[in-house]
């Protein structure tokens, strides 16, 4: 989904005749999954040139370990973006930090074709007026109940102990009072292994019923299945779910 189209209210994974509804002049083209993933190994590869440490999230995103270069990170960034649209005509956006959690938000900040950087003396000030839905795993369950709580920023969730945070959220109280005052001690890892694998699909028309729903659900097993056995043929399946989402966009998931 492009700038233009977001103007419209349209962004990504919003399903095709929604997007139309909100701006009904809007080019939609061919999806080719072949096409991206071969400009994503080029971009990888300028990356490699650089370090060894690539860490991919997605096709167009990925964590670099910049730290033991002698150039500074903010001058390495404009060298990579340079080479990415020299070599491919691709714009690309970057966020130079201490770490991975500070990284993946401020290369949200000067998009498109732009880039941000915080450095380690800023950490503290940045991190006072972000907003906490910036956080990972802060979605809008968990952050309307950090609002109940009097935490809109992350400022105000510095003033939460970390005793208060752990018995209202468990374990993920400890990570929101370090993730709050811009602490992440994760490692960039190149060879992460792959937690999980889905497809899933969002129709032109509403399925009606039972019938139309498991007809194509066994076509996406399907497509499941042929995954699992080319690509993790040797990995066990712990836990398998369906997620299930209605014409008012609520959605279910269940597991076993």
């Amino acid at each position: 989904c492009n700038y233009e189209a977001r103007e419209f209210g349209c962004r990504s994974a919003m399903p095709a005749f929604k997007a139309l509804e909100l701006c009904p002049g809007l080019v939609i083209l061919p999806v080719r999954h072949e096409l991206y993933r071969a400009e994503a190994m080029r971009i990888r590869e300028i990356f490699s040139e650089f370090t060894p440490l690539v860490e991919p999230l997605s096709l167009d995103e990925a964590y670099l370990d910049l730290s033991n270069l002698n150039s500074s990170g903010a001058s390495l960034a404009r060298e990579i973006r340079f080479r990415i649209n020299k070599e491919t005509g691709l714009t690309g956006s970057a966020g130079i930090a201490p770490n991975k959690l500070l990284a993946k938000i401020a290369s949200d900040w000067n998009k498109p074709d732009g880039q941000f950087e915080i450095l380690p003396g800023q950490v503290s000030g940045f991190m006072e007026t972000l907003p906490v839905k910036r956080i990972w795993g802060v979605g809008k369950k968990t952050g309307a109940r950090l609002a109940a709580l009097g935490a809109t920023t992350c400022g105000h969730l510095q003033n939460l102990s970390l005793a208060q945070l752990h018995t209202e959220f468990g374990q993920f109280g400890g990570d929101l009072y370090r993730l709050c005052r811009g602490i992440d001690q994760r490692r960039v890892t190149p060879n992460r292994e792959r937690k999980s694998l889905s497809v899933e699909r969002t129709f032109r028309a509403d399925l009606a019923g039972l019938d139309e729903g498991e007809f194509e659900l066994e076509k996406l097993l399907g497509e499941l299945r042929n995954e699992l056995s080319v690509k993790h043929a040797q990995r066990k399946v712990r836990v398998a779910f369906v997620k299930v989402k209605f014409t008012d966009f609520q959605q279910t998931t269940a597991e076993c």
